[in-house]
């Protein structure tokens, strides 16, 4: 991997009495969408701090690793290798959804041509000619199952929806006020938006989130957004957790 510049790197007050099992830290990282010299940027920063870090240290990659950027495959298959500084567990995104879906329905095309997929297709070697026009997503189909490596279609199905540790509760979208967290669905843990943001109750755990871009962390009572939408805006966030402290790293290329 060739190592992008990182400019920033940001200490967080943390407000909240939410905590971490003892000599565990984890980087919760935002939504990557294709972006792999930003994914290696941050590897390379994350990868400096570990000196100092506890005895046992933990990535959780939030979803969306492919689309709307121009590296999907990339990123998927440093990830499906485990090329990473720390071990991690990567959840699913709404994106690896529609991929998989794709695979075996190509009608799902008409809608994921419009949000990322056109990029992803193209960075698997697919030509997208046609699917620019609205044509030949079957074609498009065939072609993606014959160029997809089998670890690569193996990563996303070993994609999880959640994970917990400590007072914090990890997910891709969010989760569906009114529901325990144990019964959450996977349509609200992959896709849910205004219903979650906007409500200000609990689920006895902060939730730690991506899916809805926001220029900076929205870090609010009961849940913290880190997808910055590196896509777009060159900047990948990972939210450091340690103990009752969080803080926050940014990888980004100016």
């Amino acid at each position: 991997m060739t190592i992008s510049r990182l400019t920033q790197f940001q200490a967080l007050q943390t407000g909240l009495p939410t905590v971490l099992p003892p000599n565990l830290r984890i980087y919760a990282v935002g939504d990557i969408h294709g972006r792999a010299d930003l994914l290696d940027t941050l590897a390379r920063r994350i990868e400096a701090e570990l000196d100092t870090a506890p005895a046992e240290t933990l990535t959780i990659f939030l979803g969306d690793y492919v689309d709307r950027g121009l590296q999907s495959s990339t990123v998927v298959e440093w990830l499906s290798r485990r090329d990473f500084p720390t071990p991690f567990i990567a959840l699913r995104g709404n994106h690896e959804e529609i991929f998989l879906r794709f695979l075996e329905d190509e009608s799902v095309l008409e809608g994921w041509r419009k949000f990322g997929g056109v990029e992803t297709l193209h960075s698997y070697g697919v030509d997208v000619s046609s699917v620019m026009r609205g044509r030949n997503y079957e074609d498009a189909r065939r072609a993606l199952t014959a160029r997809l490596p089998d670890h690569h279609l193996q990563f996303m199905l070993e994609t999880t929806l959640t994970a917990s540790f400590g007072d914090y509760f990890f997910c891709h979208a969010g989760v569906k006020p009114g529901v325990p967290l144990a019964q959450q669905k996977a349509e609200d843990l992959l896709w849910i938006r205004e219903e979650f943001l906007s409500f200000e109750g609990g689920w006895g755990k902060v939730i730690v989130h991506g899916h809805t871009p926001v220029s900076e962390p929205d870090i609010q009572p009961n849940r913290i957004n880190v997808d910055t939408g590196a896509f777009a805006t060159s900047v990948l966030t990972a939210l450091v957790l340690e103990g009752d402290s969080r803080r926050m790293l940014f990888a980004d290329r100016f």
